[in-house]
């Protein structure tokens, strides 16, 4: 009998690969037909061309121990918010609308890894999480050229991801005590055809039709609560698939869908209390407060799931010189914010940036260095930087799929870079 490798034995196949592969690229026309097959329309080619860098040409390797150790971080974070003193705790800090309480999950949840030689260190967690669309198309464009490669692109859960995707609104809908059939999606964002990642909307909107369902992408600000409906080209939607950063749905646009929302009037996933409960950087300074969720009850697997993740504090008056002190050991980061948008990292910070940390709500996290993909670009071979994300959905994994970046945080600007998908070894 073969022996089944280690752990161990595992980590070293997929540093190698990722150190030293270069046979495994993006099958460019395969992609292609895979995005115009999704979308039936040839002018959709156009939108991806436009994004250079949205798509990385080479995928990322992990021991399969390192899937198994995300999964727990997720199972222990999902245990925690359902903890009723850590309820308490995180929505003393969320703003009101997050009381509300209408069952969904939240769709499209994502994880976000750094993955070293002692496996994945969690980052942050994202409602209205990107990518995952892109990703389902992306992995099965991919080829190899020897057994190794071969066996680690075992597609099975990339061709699982669309029927789980439409489960996932499906019972979204049911969660909020629906029980006549969901008919009208409505894919909302701030003017939608301007974000980078609306062609991903438009595979999304494809998808929900396949499934039998109307779906519009809508602007929010164009949405009307009337009558007790929330309706959008004069059509009333049933459920909306939220893509907004406005995670209070506070703002002025988004008036008729926050009074259409906090009267259970429209099922909305992800929404404020999803984030309040999951995505706010608040709460790591808790999640990764071992004695803290000891006394309020978590179970100890999932306390030892949390001993990976850095350690976080809020930044205050009261620590403020013994962070500055120490900065070069943290990341500093809004507790509102998303895209790595104000993120400072401590080794690069300036005084005038701190005074920006410390005039804002901000929470200071202990430093976890990504890992390397080493690519090829005009024959030179080049390192890049990557993170992980775990798109999941009440706890389950959909997809995994990584970031390829050059700079202090992901972006779509780095050449070589962008989205790549994960394969475990």
């Amino acid at each position: 009998m073969r022996d089944v490798p280690q752990p161990d034995a595992n980590r070293e196949v997929a540093a190698r690969l990722n150190k030293a592969c270069f046979c495994v690229t993006l099958d460019l026309p395969s992609l292609e037909t895979s995005l115009r097959d999704e979308i039936g329309d040839e002018a959709f080619a156009a939108l991806i061309g436009q994004r250079q860098h949205l798509f990385a040409e080479a995928p990322v390797f992990l021991p399969s121990a390192d899937m198994r150790a995300m999964q727990r971080v997720v199972a222990a974070i999902e245990a925690a918010a359902q903890r009723p003193d850590y309820q308490t705790a995180v929505l003393g800090w969320a703003p009101k609308i997050a009381t509300l309480d209408f069952g969904p999950h939240g769709a499209f949840m994502g994880y976000d890894f750094h993955v070293g030689e002692s496996g994945p260190k969690l980052i942050e967690v994202n409602t209205n999480a990107g990518g995952a669309f892109f990703n389902a198309l992306l992995g099965r464009a991919q080829s190899a050229c020897c057994a190794p490669v071969e066996r680690a692109l075992a597609l099975e859960a990339l061709g699982a991801f669309e029927p789980a995707a439409i489960a996932m609104f499906e019972a979204e809908w049911r969660a909020q005590g629906r029980t006549h059939p969901l008919r009208r999606i409505a894919i909302v964002d701030d003017a939608p055809l301007e974000q980078y990642l609306y062609p991903e909307f438009l595979i999304a909107k494809r998808l929900l039709e396949r499934a039998g369902n109307e779906a519009a992408i809508v602007d929010a600000k164009d949405l009307a609560f009337v009558s007790g409906e929330l309706r959008a080209q004069n059509r009333p939607i049933d459920l909306v698939y939220n893509r907004l950063v406005d995670f209070a749905l506070d703002q002025p646009a988004h008036a008729a869908l926050r009074d259409a929302y906090s009267a259970g009037a429209v099922v909305v996933t992800p929404n404020p209390r999803n984030h309040a409960l999951l995505a706010d950087k608040r709460n790591l300074t808790l999640l990764s407060d071992e004695m803290q969720m000891r006394a309020w009850g978590l179970a100890p697997s999932h306390i030892e799931a949390l001993s990976s993740l850095p350690h976080a504090v809020r930044v205050s008056a009261a620590n403020a010189d013994d962070l500055w002190a120490a900065r070069k050991r943290y990341f500093f980061k809004p507790a509102a914010g998303h895209a790595s948008k104000a993120v400072y990292r401590g080794d690069k910070l300036t005084k005038s940036a701190w005074e920006t940390v410390l005039a804002g709500d901000y929470i200071a996290q202990q430093f976890a260095p990504p890992s390397e993909r080493t690519i090829r670009i005009d024959g030179a071979e080049v390192q890049r930087k990557l993170d992980v994300r775990l798109y999941t959905y009440d706890g389950a994994p959909l997809l995994a799929a990584a970031r390829l970046y050059q700079g202090q945080t992901t972006n779509f600007r780095t050449e070589g870079g962008g989205f790549a998908p994960v394969f475990f070894v």
